[in-house]
């Protein structure tokens, strides 16, 4: 029988219902397990205390491949590696290896052995398969582990299915096994709570893009019957040597750019750029400009039923207006608000002169494996999500530079495949003005050339084969910078004596800082051609339709569309299908995009509302001249946080003049992030 939305709500509640454990430790979950359960179940899952290594130079204890789970399907990618700070530790040397006891008595910056958090990085924007370090360096780690945090790097399984090493045997990828595979990982952490210098309670998820929206799931959806299925097909730990039950609901969320939502992600794409587009893809009298206006319109109704509220409480909505589009009401102020209040604290931190210098398109690197780096980092097609040459991105783009970890940018989930060059479209829509280009560098030398025009210096190059192309553009004053803004047309003005920005239209900003670069049908793309269309997929059926409300319009609209030149009716055939197969554990589609959603656990409009374990603390950071995905993402999750009981703090940053990057105000990404996990301990 299949695992439709309504069992798994049947399976979360049963659970709940199983009552409270008087004498949880912490990091236990609420829900006691059956008495007669087997307590030596899972001891091959226990930590060995004399096998770590140690790193005398930065006195770091660690262990590299550690499978957290006993029935692993992809070998070391569920695996992990564990970083102590030295002084949690006391180590006896025996032959090449080191038996360690916790230091009870050990403090490292504010923390002690037993308050020690745990952070642990989701290693890839595009959702590529990540193995455990197989080799240790140090290099990155001194921002974590100098403040008393104990890293994590945990492997998993990525959006598509793979061989096992040195084998024939497929294991299957896509969704929800990558965040099924990281709840393992917590277990595991918290299993061996006995033998780690840790606050089993304190364990922190982050993450960019596709990353950054596994990190957002691992946030909201804690404990969520959704995955029980599958903690249990690859033995997950359930329950520790006492019987008690195990939590896998983390301390904090933090992620740059995060991709969440896919059901309204295609719809909100459409509302948020797409329908202010006028490329081929959306050319007037095309069948695909009036899917795309009904995706938008389907945006609308669907923000409506969500319930979001603001700060005071206040229901936000959309309206129609006179064409019927939903670009009035009091959603749409906030939005606006929201980018005014980018744009006002841009100007608040920045001084003039101010250089800005396009990010580099790569796949994130967190430390802890050093078999990859910033160097090695793959490029990535704004398009397709692939990896491209380095050297032809540049070429292309004309507008990028070399980077580091903290600074790198990167492609996201994309849309249906068209003749224009989607590099091209971002870097004319943003670079004048600060934002990013979405174009990727190769290595070797760099050399600039000048001119200045009304207040601005570009620096840059052509592109040749190993020269990295880079351009930057100086503006001498805040009046230059609006004026480059506002070279086509004044749609912003900004008031230095009272601080104050005021945009026109979110239209106006759209065209001019976040032009759409993706064709209709952004996510769920009609070829299939997405990294999200590969999440989706199952097994042998590697990239598949997913999105309901596309497949809905195109059932209800395929007359009409008919009647306009290019439509395939076969479309409504593709999507029907598609959204109609079953994953591996009998999963329908429908659920397989909710485990996907932190909005499942966290509005109402949604089945899994209120049956989930929600992270207390959260940091959201997005580049608002990204293209990769709609600031509605960012928005919705963030106001649904803000009114979800039990959440304590919920910091975002729309960070102005920034791309799909690991977007900051000032300061480097991840020393920023190791100082908000210690804040969020205090």
């Amino acid at each position: 029988m299949s695992m439709s939305r309504r069992g798994f709500l049947a399976l979360a509640a049963a659970s709940a219902a199983a009552g409270l454990s008087a004498c949880a430790k912490s990091g236990e979950s609420n829900k006691p397990e059956d008495n007669k359960v087997d307590l030596s179940e899972f001891k091959d899952l226990e930590l060995d205390d004399s096998k770590w290594m140690y790193d005398d130079s930065n006195d770091c204890y660690y262990q590299l491949g550690l499978s957290y789970c006993t029935k692993p399907a992809a070998g070391n990618y569920e695996a992990l590696a564990i970083f102590v700070p030295g002084k949690y530790f006391k180590g006896e040397k025996s032959g090449s290896t080191w038996s360690c006891k916790v230091n009870s008595k050990a403090k490292v910056g504010s923390f002690t052995a037993s308050t020690a958090p745990v952070v642990m990085p989701v290693n890839s924007a595009r959702l590529s398969s990540e193995g455990c370090p197989t080799a240790y360096s140090y290099d990155g780690l001194r921002t974590y582990l100098a403040r008393g945090l104990v890293y994590v790097y945990a492997g998993f399984r990525g959006r598509s299915g793979g061989y096992v090493s040195d084998s024939e045997e497929q294991y299957s990828g896509g969704a929800p096994w990558p965040v099924v595979d990281l709840k393992a990982a917590v277990r595991f952490l918290r299993y061996n709570r006995d033998h780690l210098p840790i606050d089993p309670k304190r364990i922190f998820v982050f993450g960019l893009g596709a990353g950054g929206g596994v990190a957002a799931c691992m946030g909201a959806l804690g404990d969520s019957g959704v995955f029980s299925p599958y903690l249990s097909k690859i033995g997950a730990a359930t329950h520790d040597a006492d019987g008690h039950s195990i939590s896998d609901a983390v301390y904090g969320s933090a992620s740059w750019c995060p991709e969440t939502s896919f059901d309204a992600a295609d719809s909100g794409y459409e509302w948020m750029m797409g329908q202010f587009a006028t490329d081929d893809t959306r050319k007037d009298g095309s069948w695909k400009k009036l899917l795309s206006d009904d995706l938008a319109g389907a945006f609308g109704k669907y923000v409506n039923k969500l319930g979001l509220t603001n700060d005071d409480g206040d229901k936000l909505k959309l309206e129609s207006v006179q064409d019927g589009s939903y670009l009035a009401g009091t959603y749409y102020d906030h939005l606006l608000k929201q980018i005014e209040g980018s744009a006002e604290k841009f100007f608040s931190t920045t001084s003039f002169p101010y250089t800005f210098t396009p990010g580099r398109l790569v796949d994130t690197v967190f430390p802890g494996d050093p078999n990859l780096d910033t160097d090695s980092a793959v490029a990535i097609d704004t398009v397709t999500g692939e990896v491209v040459d380095a050297s032809t991105a540049a070429a292309a783009a004309g507008a990028t530079q070399t980077g580091n970890a903290s600074s790198a940018a990167t492609g996201g989930t994309t849309g249906e495949k068209d003749d224009s060059s989607s590099s091209d479209a971002s870097s004319s829509a943003t670079s004048d003005v600060g934002g990013s280009a979405d174009a990727s560098a190769g290595t070797g030398t760099t050399t600039t050339s000048s001119g200045t025009t009304a207040g601005t210096t570009t620096t840059g190059t052509a592109a040749a084969s190993g020269v990295s192309v880079v351009q930057s553009t100086v503006y001498d004053s805040a009046e230059s910078y609006v004026s480059a803004l506002n070279k086509d047309e004044r749609w912003i003005t900004y008031s230095p004596s009272a601080g104050g920005v005021s945009i026109t239209s979110l239209w106006d900003f759209v065209t001019h800082c976040r032009a759409n670069v993706r064709g209709v049908c952004a996510y769920d793309a009609l070829d299939r051609s997405t990294i999200a269309n590969q999440l989706f997929g199952v097994d042998d059926d590697s990239s598949l339709h997913f999105d309901e409300t596309l497949a809905d319009l195109l059932k209800d609209n395929a007359s009409r569309y008919a009647e306009r030149s290019g439509f395939d009716d076969g479309l409504v055939d593709d999507w029907e299908k598609d959204v109609a197969k079953l994953d591996s554990l009998n999963t329908d589609m429908e659920s397989r995009v909710d485990a996907m959603n932190p909005l499942y656990g966290l509005s109402g409009h949604y089945a899994g509302y209120g049956s989930c374990e929600v992270a207390p603390y959260w940091r959201i950071n997005t580049g608002l001249f990204q293209t990769a995905t709609p600031l509605t993402m960012d928005v919705n999750l963030v106001l649904a946080l803000n009114a979800y009981d039990g959440v304590k703090d919920v910091q975002f940053n729309p960070v102005w003049g920034r791309g799909f990057e690991l977007a900051e105000v000032s300061g480097d990404a991840q020393t920023n992030l190791a100082e908000w996990v210690v804040s969020c301990c205090k």
